[in-house]
């Protein structure tokens, strides 16, 4: 079965908007990351996002993903790949 979620992309320049990001997320890194709601949240991506298909809350389907941040706090933050807005590299482990 499909999983849901809030947003799906189905034109070819979000969906390549959503490879590039994965692109730059290494797993292990430490990153700062700069959300669409003006949000900045650091810490180290667990492991790089897989970009899936998912289907929204009309059953449309469509990609998105699913990135894991983990900034220390218990439990690590899961966060659709789309709310990204721009990855700054910090470092790595």
């Amino acid at each position: 079965m499909t999983q849901r979620a809030p947003r799906i992309h189905t034109e070819a320049a979000a969906i390549d908007r959503l490879k590039a990001l994965q692109s730059e997320l290494d797993a292990e890194m430490i990153a700062e990351l700069h959300m669409q709601d003006g949000s900045v949240l650091v810490g180290t991506v667990v492991e790089r996002p897989a970009i899936q298909q998912f289907l929204d809350s009309d059953g449309n389907e469509g990609s998105n993903g699913l990135l894991r941040l983990d900034s220390g706090e218990a439990p690590v933050q899961l966060l659709w790949l789309d709310q990204v807005q721009r990855v700054v590299r910090i470092g790595s482990r």
